[in-house]
């Protein structure tokens, strides 16, 4: 019996070192560079944005992506777009409605076509996405990379790893029922999204 348990225990142990440590990440940039990017190319303007406000937790193991999980989390009353009107629009009622839906939200429920390269996994990434109040699942190709003990680069006298994730896709607003069918010419329909955050797991 004492022989079984001791080859149990070394086991578990075994696969715990082969399926390494599962690190949780945290999205709160403290440098505030952190940022999603949008793009509407209507026919007769281009509205380009971005947003700052980016947080959320994301917990990743190394030897393991596949088991990704977390949340990313956009305030949105952090958009920009150059126009003063333009954005004032973009916050109102008609819109994005900002001071009743505060939050945009991907949150990751699984991963397929995981790959590996070195540091960097790639993966298309299926969770729900929620705009205003409506929530639809979608599937994105995301890339991560894994930086091992460079969190002090990024944030100096900090020690830790940093995750930079990387994603780029397209949603119609229609969907998220932002504005539906009006000012096509002007506002496309069809929004590009670009994602480039870093996450950072510290540690003593």
């Amino acid at each position: 019996m004492k022989k079984t348990i001791l080859t149990l225990t070394a086991a578990a142990a075994l696969i715990g070192s082969v399926c390494g440590e599962t690190m949780t990440f945290d999205f709160k940039d403290p440098k505030g560079v952190n940022n999603a990017t949008f793009k509407l190319d209507a026919p007769l303007e281009a509205v380009n944005g971005s947003a700052n406000g980016i947080s959320g937790t994301i917990a990743f193991n190394p030897e393991d992506p596949s088991a990704t999980s977390g949340k990313i989390v956009v305030d949105a009353k952090t958009l920009m777009v150059p126009n003063p009107m333009m954005k004032q629009h973009l916050h109102g009622d008609m819109w994005m409605n900002t001071e009743k839906y505060g939050e945009i939200t991907f949150e990751a429920k699984s991963l397929d076509n995981v790959k590996q390269n070195g540091i960097n996994t790639t993966a298309d990434v299926t969770g729900t996405l929620k705009i205003k109040d409506v929530t639809k699942e979608i599937t994105v190709p995301v890339k991560f990379t894994y930086l091992k003990d460079k969190l002090g680069q990024r944030v100096p006298n900090m020690k830790g790893d940093l995750l930079v994730i990387r994603s780029n896709f397209t949603i119609k607003r229609a969907d998220f029922g932002i504005n539906p069918g009006q000012m096509e010419d002007k506002v496309s329909d069809e929004i590009e999204l670009s994602l480039s955050v870093a996450g950072a797991a510290p540690r003593n």
